[in-house]
């Protein structure tokens, strides 16, 4: 992954100089500019092994690589307040419905850790006790797999993202024993067959790979399964992002801004896009000028940049230690798209195919790039679909 360097950060100071106010609770804390030098790190070990997936979430970390302990969230990073204006999802209710978060790897203080977080910003108790929260294996036991620093951390994110995005969902976690193609599939459709859940999110990836050999842990219509296109910019296709199946999750920088909306969105520069060279294109997206003979990704963003719109959430740093930190990644983006289709209540059919039926009701980002491509709108924004953004960043629900 490439290693991005934060020369400036948004905060108070700076939001003043240039004329903006941020709304009101949308930062963890009164802002202060990140210190320069602070940088992206990958939280999960690329992988190695042919389809093997690895997590796609990024913290920032000081200059020596080091994420000091706190006691309280980064003053930067995104809290739930922020994020709901930002994606206009104050009033909406999941009402009851269920976000399978699936991963690799356990996570023995998953529930408290998330309950820390929950706490922080004011959000009702998720437990398990009171059936909020379940945690299982990936055939659905209670024996949950071996502890890993980096897949807990991603799911840190994703159970806390889905909280921020969707407080009143109920949130699944299934945990794959590896994070093979194979196991984490299974996870997919484990968490498919449990009541109550309409989305499952999948914030990992690997190489391009065939909806033949692997779709089938994917396919599952009336629920919205949603994928990170990846943190490395237009690299081509990557799965289960490639799959037809999956709803396809790029990745935006989000800032506030003196405009009516309250926020502006850019192309985040790690935000993966590309053309499967398998799968099959979306129908739906026919008439979008993807450029792509196949699958195209993304399909539709949120924000990713761990600099400018990292959420601030609560992690573990060891099997017992938990610290606060933000994070960012598209990684970040599949949990609230995954949250914002539980807050629609609409899932019929092939989920992926809502968005391009409602392009209107999405912000769309017109600004920014994410590499050099051979096709312009694979690496560039612009007005309509393009790679980085797919069609845009929720305005609501009403396009999901």
């Amino acid at each position: 992954m490439r290693q991005r360097i934060l020369v400036t950060a948004l905060g108070a100071g700076a939001l003043a100089v240039a004329g903006l106010t941020a709304p009101a609770g949308a930062y963890a804390a009164p802002i202060t500019p990140y210190t320069a030098g602070k940088h992206a790190a990958q939280v999960c070990s690329a992988a190695k092994a042919k389809h093997t997936a690895s997590c796609h979430a990024i913290k920032l970390v000081a200059s020596n690589g080091v994420t000091p302990a706190a006691t309280a969230p980064p003053a930067t990073g995104l809290t739930p307040t922020g994020l709901r204006d930002a994606y206009k999802l104050n009033g909406l209710s999941a009402g009851g419905r269920t976000v399978a978060i699936v991963d690799a790897y356990g996570y023995p203080n998953l529930e408290r850790d998330l309950g820390v977080y929950r706490s922080q910003f004011g959000l009702s108790a998720c437990t398990t006790a009171n059936g909020c929260l379940k945690i299982i294996n990936q055939t659905g036991g209670t024996t949950l797999p071996t502890f890993n620093a980096g897949w807990a951390g991603e799911q840190a994110l994703d159970v806390d993202a889905v909280s921020a995005a969707a407080p009143d969902a109920k949130i699944l976690v299934v945990q794959a024993k590896s994070a093979s193609f194979a196991d984490l599939g299974t996870a997919v459709q484990t968490a498919a067959k449990q009541a109550g859940v309409v989305a499952i999110s999948n914030s990992y990836g690997g190489g391009d790979a065939s909806d033949s050999d692997y779709g089938t842990y994917y396919n599952h219509p009336g629920i919205a399964v949603t994928a990170s296109t990846g943190d490395d910019g237009y690299q081509g296709g990557s799965y289960p992002a490639s799959s037809s199946y999956t709803t396809a999750v790029g990745g935006t920088s989000l800032v506030a801004a003196s405009n009516t909306r309250g926020w502006s969105e850019t192309v985040w520069d790690g935000a993966g896009s590309g053309c499967s060279t398998y799968n099959t294109a979306l129908s739906a997206a026919a008439s979008f000028g993807t450029g792509c003979s196949k699958r195209a990704m993304a399909d539709v963003s949120a924000a990713a940049d761990p600099g400018k719109g990292g959420m601030a959430i609560y992690y573990p740093t060891s099997k017992t230690a938990s610290t606060w930190a933000q994070f960012g990644g598209t990684s970040e983006a599949a949990p609230i798209i995954a949250a914002v289709y539980a807050l629609s209540g609409n899932t019929t059919g092939y989920a992926n195919a809502l968005p391009y039926a409602h392009p209107g009701s999405l912000f769309d980002v017109t600004i920014g790039s994410n590499g050099s491509c051979p096709t312009t709108q694979w690496c560039n924004a612009r007005t309509g679909w393009d790679g980085p953004t797919g069609l845009g960043t929720p305005n609501g629900a009403a396009a999901f």
